[in-house]
């Protein structure tokens, strides 16, 4: 079977330096069914803030004790069944909103955001973008605006000119080398034209791709589907995305995939992505 070599870049015995924070994100499809794979990640990566995604649970429901016993503070917009995104941090939250602007009729819980302060206060964002298909349709097109409304906030986020990211599940292959097999995903709305364009519109504003700015190489995923054997051949893509205000990226130390985790038992379908930042 194809596992991830430890590394640095992979985050494998991974080694905190000097005071850097860092901060995680992490699809895991499903806060019941990763009711203890989740907490035994924390207990071994150590993350000071991390974004979740489809957490699939309304707040109510949501264990937060398990994390809060844990020393992080819990905040969640939640959504049964489907959906959901949750902040777990170390370090108090301040300031915390949800959902994405520009909708005031979208009820879909993908979106929440906080100040974090360490050092340096750092507004963070946690997100879980729509997946489009299939392609073309309503799915596809309410993926776009979605993406539009994404635009208009990262906009906001860089004229407060303070240190920001967004992170999480951005359900975008960027590039054919976020991929192991690109033309599988040709028709997909992960990889459509129309959803590239929408992500280096965001890019082009001047944030940055955290794991691209330490490792320009192709071969690193964080998703691998649960069929047709797609972990043991390593059949992946990147879809999980760290994008930094310049005020974020000139902070960056390190950054990488906690890909071995997928071989455990019950894992999500996506991996960790990870960043630190001297905060």
């Amino acid at each position: 079977m194809w596992r991830a070599v430890g590394s640095a870049i992979e985050g494998d015995d991974h080694i905190r330096e000097g005071t850097a924070m860092k901060i995680a994100t992490f699809n895991i499809n499903g806060i019941k069914a990763r009711i203890s794979a989740l907490p035994a990640w924390l207990d071994t990566a150590a993350p000071d803030v991390v974004v979740l995604q489809e957490i699939k649970s309304v707040d109510e429901a949501f264990p937060r004790e398990i994390f809060e016993e844990r020393g992080y503070n819990v905040e969640t917009h939640g959504q049964k069944s489907f959906n959901g995104v949750a902040i777990l941090s170390k370090l108090p939250l301040e300031d915390v909103t949800r959902g994405l602007p520009g909708d005031p009729e979208d009820e879909q819980a993908r979106w929440i955001e906080a100040t974090v302060v360490g050092k340096t206060a750092i507004r963070i964002c946690g997100l879980y973008l729509p997946n489009g298909n299939p392609a073309p349709g309503p799915k596809f097109d309410y993926k776009l605006a979605w993406m539009d409304r994404l635009h208009q906030r990262a906009q906001d986020l860089l004229a407060d000119e303070m240190p920001a990211m967004m992170a999480g599940d951005y359900n975008v292959i960027p590039q054919d080398e976020d991929a192991k097999r690109p033309e599988a995903w040709q028709k997909d709305a992960l990889a459509m034209p129309e959803s590239r364009a929408a992500f280096r519109r965001i890019l082009n504003l001047g944030f940055t791709d955290a794991f691209r700015a330490r490792v320009q190489s192709p071969g690193h995923y964080s998703f691998w589907d649960y069929q047709a054997g797609a972990w043991n051949r390593n059949d992946g893509i990147r879809i999980d995305h760290m994008l930094l205000t310049p005020q974020a990226a000139d902070l960056i130390t390190d950054c990488g995939i906690d890909a071995e985790i997928r071989g455990h038992d019950k894992p999500s379908d996506h991996v960790p992505v990870w960043v630190e930042l001297d905060l």
